[in-house]
């Protein structure tokens, strides 16, 4: 598998926010966001090729069970579903941080944490060009495996908002894949990457999420390290 990073921090977004987990982290991503904050997984993608023999030796020098698989896109990983039955078969808690485009076929997971993505993450034409632009709008939103997802896992859907206009759009996402989703398992998560682009937006994530009964996101890892990698 071609990994990015592997480490081990406290958990810094969604329902298990703050909970030391172990980060796998894989590299390559079958979308291209122009707010990702991990482009050495995606844009431009770096890394190693690990076996999952050593996956496994690396994360059992951590003490938690919590184990984080992410990406850019680690549904696209080579040999994820054998690490991810790994995993299962030690007992680890398995949170897997999907875009939800890609079907899980019965994978191991206890935590989908599905971050579907707005229009506000298409890239532009200089940042991704014609054809980025084409492969992400068509990518970005698939329903139907979005509803598989929620029908097979004790899920999360993760929203990165950057303007209130973005509420209309998950409104309409939701309505679109036919899930229900009880109002806390719908996260607004304040799009920026340093601890002063999201302090600008929080207040009003905030007031959006107390009117619609949503849970908000924060990044807890931003506020305690920075947007730092290995975090």
């Amino acid at each position: 598998m071609f990994i990015s990073e592997i480490f081990y921090s406290v958990q810094g977004e969604g329902a298990l926010v703050g909970i030391p987990s172990v980060f796998i982290r894989t590299s390559g991503c079958n979308l291209r966001c122009t707010w990702c904050d991990t482009p050495y997984a995606s844009w431009k993608p770096e890394g190693h090729e690990m076996s999952v023999e050593e996956i496994l030796q690396e994360i059992d020098q951590y003490p938690s069970r919590f184990c984080v698989v992410t990406g850019g896109e680690p549904m696209i990983a080579r040999d994820i579903q054998a690490l991810l039955a790994a995993l299962h078969q030690l007992g680890k808690h398995i949170t897997i941080e999907t875009a939800a485009t890609i079907l899980p076929n019965g994978i191991p997971c206890d935590l989908a944490s599905l971050s579907p993505k707005l229009a506000n993450s298409t890239p532009s034409l200089e940042h991704g060009g014609v054809a980025w632009i084409a492969r992400h709008e068509a990518t970005r939103w698939q329903p139907e495996t979005l509803r598989a997802w929620c029908a097979a896992y004790d899920f999360q859907l993760k929203f990165v908002i950057s303007s209130e206009a973005d509420l209309v759009s998950i409104e309409e996402l939701i309505q679109q894949s036919g899930v229900k989703p009880t109002p806390e398992k719908v996260l607004l998560m304040p799009e920026g990457r340093t601890v002063e682009e999201l302090k600008h937006l929080a207040p009003k994530v905030v007031e959006w999420c107390k009117a619609r009964g949503w849970r908000y996101c924060s990044r807890l890892h931003i506020d305690l390290f920075g947007n730092k990698r290995g975090t």
